[in-house]
């Protein structure tokens, strides 16, 4: 995900190589070399594999919990910053406030972005809620959402039992009711944007997690974006 103030544009997360992220960033009309930084919220391959490379490519620096750092899929880096979960810093006009999510991972963290104005927060790979992770949604401007699975096409599915439960389970992703429940626990009051995303191919649609988005919001289907895995999401403008 690319996320912009006036003067400032950071990555965060990169599971792709430098070609395919070179090639999404057209789609956007963004250079590569407008990249300030890099956020990384996780070690996971889906949210790293591409970080070191894109890093060394255009000499930036990583910015990472301890333990999300300590990754050896991330290579060598040019530079990199360690971040404490619960401490705000700066990059450049962006104040990023980072919060610790309940993941399977050495020392995961999700970010609320804030440029003085407004607040984007964003939300992936956390199996359950907690009560401060609701505080840090709560008032946003715009929300990035995890919707991974239907918990019946889960249940249906061919994953392995234990794949299943990692999934389902408090540190793994949370489902369509999950975060359907978590928006009704927040202010959503300034919320000029929701984007479903992190959708599992397999056991969610996207018709699904946006059904059950707009009844926990009582708001129009498709009002409800969602981030697609093959074709992205475009630029959103928070107001």
């Amino acid at each position: 995900m690319l996320i912009e103030s006036r003067q400032t544009r950071v990555l965060l997360d990169n599971g792709f190589s430098v070609r395919e992220s070179n090639k999404r960033m057209a789609l956007l009309g963004v250079d590569p070399e407008s990249i300030d930084a890099i956020l990384v919220t996780h070690e996971h391959s889906d949210h790293i594999n591409g970080v070191g490379a894109f890093a060394r490519k255009y000499n930036l620096t990583v910015y990472g919990t301890k333990g999300t750092l300590a990754s050896r899929r991330l290579g060598e880096l040019p530079a990199s910053k360690v971040i404490n979960s619960h401490k705000a810093f700066t990059i450049g006009d962006l104040e990023l406030n980072p919060f610790p999510v309940p993941h399977d991972a050495k020392e995961p963290c999700q970010f609320v972005f804030n440029d003085g104005n407004r607040r984007l927060a964003i939300l992936t790979d956390t199996g359950s809620s907690t009560s401060h992770i609701e505080n840090q949604l709560s008032g946003c401007d715009a929300l990035v959402l995890e919707c991974n699975h239907d918990l019946d096409m889960l249940e249906d599915g061919d994953y392995p039992y234990s794949v299943k439960m990692r999934v389902a389970g408090d540190y793994g992703h949370l489902n369509n009711e999950q975060a359907a429940t978590l928006l009704q626990s927040i202010d959503t009051s300034s919320l000029q944007h929701i984007v479903a995303a992190h959708i599992s191919e397999k056991h969610n649609t996207q018709t699904l997690a946006q059904q059950t988005l707009s009844a926990a919001l009582s708001c129009q289907q498709d009002w409800i974006a969602v981030a697609d895995q093959q074709f992205g999401l475009d630029w959103r403008d928070v107001n």
